[in-house]
């Protein structure tokens, strides 16, 4: 600190403090509020182009599978072998398949089915998945082992096979499928959540719930699953895209549902029987929708993983 001059000092003994800033120094305005978590979480999420390019594509693939048939309009049920392998034009522009179902119809129906199926699916196995994984972190002991050994046993058999055995058993149907590929994913975040649970019930704020009489299912219910809810959103995501996929791959081994209904593995199942024909019509655009599909919520996967994880966060 500069020591003040003799006039500074008469000065400020008759008018009071003396200003020493500078004339051309820059007023300080007020200090702006630090952004909230959520705000910092939008920003990332929306500066990542290829998370914008994921969600415009479920958007629209949702609007061409459950509002597409309000504006066009096709029969499903009743089978027409006069108008079948039709190609495409003639009031169908997507062509007819092997029995004469429209295929654009057909592929929003099946639109329809996948993405139900895929996202019920997608919802049980993290939800059940996050339950048991917490309760195995937060208990610890005997209880985890016991809890992890069990998830550790159903990871030992392959997933196909474990689902092929359960289609084969039961018929297949929708809400039978959602079962089925349910119970083959909640693994993942089981083991996920119990990992986060096993860092988060040594932090403050859980040790003060135990120390207040809190009880095992409010610290679980109420600080441990929300704490770990960015592992849980985005594995919700990829797990969308996994049950997409093992759904087509059912189907496509003729344990999907069954006709007259229809899921994009079934319709791809279908139309390779028809390539040494050339019926391309039959193969591309359930092939393109499922890729699609896997593709868009990979992508709203990846950016939801980066907004969420402060370390890659744009300050």
């Amino acid at each position: 600190m500069n020591p003040l001059s003799n006039e500074q000092i008469v000065a400020e003994a008759e008018h009071g403090p003396v200003d020493l800033t500078p004339a051309d120094a820059p007023v300080a305005g007020p200090a702006k509020p630090p952004k909230s978590a959520l705000r910092m979480t939008l920003q990332a999420f929306l500066e990542n182009k290829l998370a914008i390019a994921g969600l415009v594509l479920i958007v629209l693939l949702v609007l061409f599978c459950f509002l597409g048939p309000l504006l066009y309009h096709t029969e499903q049920i009743q089978t027409d072998l006069k108008g079948a392998d039709l190609g495409p034009g003639g009031g169908h522009p997507l062509g007819t398949d092997d029995v004469g179902y429209d295929e654009l119809g057909r592929l929003m129906a099946g639109g329809q089915s996948s993405l139900e199926i895929g996202v019920a699916a997608a919802i049980i196995a993290t939800v059940f998945g996050t339950l048991w994984g917490a309760v195995a972190g937060y208990v610890g002991g005997f209880v985890d082992s016991v809890m992890m050994r069990i998830v550790d046993t159903f990871l030992a058999i392959p997933t196909l096979f474990l689902l092929l055995i359960l289609a084969a058993i039961f018929s297949p149907s929708v809400g039978l499928l959602i079962l089925v590929v349910s119970f083959g994913a909640w693994l993942t975040p089981a083991r996920l959540v119990r990992g986060e649970t096993l860092s988060l019930r040594t932090r403050e704020y859980v040790q003060a719930v135990k120390m207040m009489g809190g009880g095992n299912r409010r610290a679980i219910l109420r600080h441990i699953a929300p704490n770990a809810i960015g592992t849980i959103v985005v594995n919700a995501t990829f797990q969308v895209a996994d049950a997409i996929l093992v759904v087509a791959a059912l189907s496509y081994l003729g344990l999907g549902i069954s006709p007259p209904h229809a899921d994009w593995g079934n319709m791809l199942s279908n139309g390779t029987n028809f390539v040494q024909n050339g019926y391309w019509w039959m193969i591309l655009p359930p092939g393109i929708a499922i890729m699609l599909a896997v593709i868009a919520f990979n992508f709203l996967g990846d950016a939801l993983r980066d907004a969420l994880e402060v370390r890659l966060r744009k300050r």
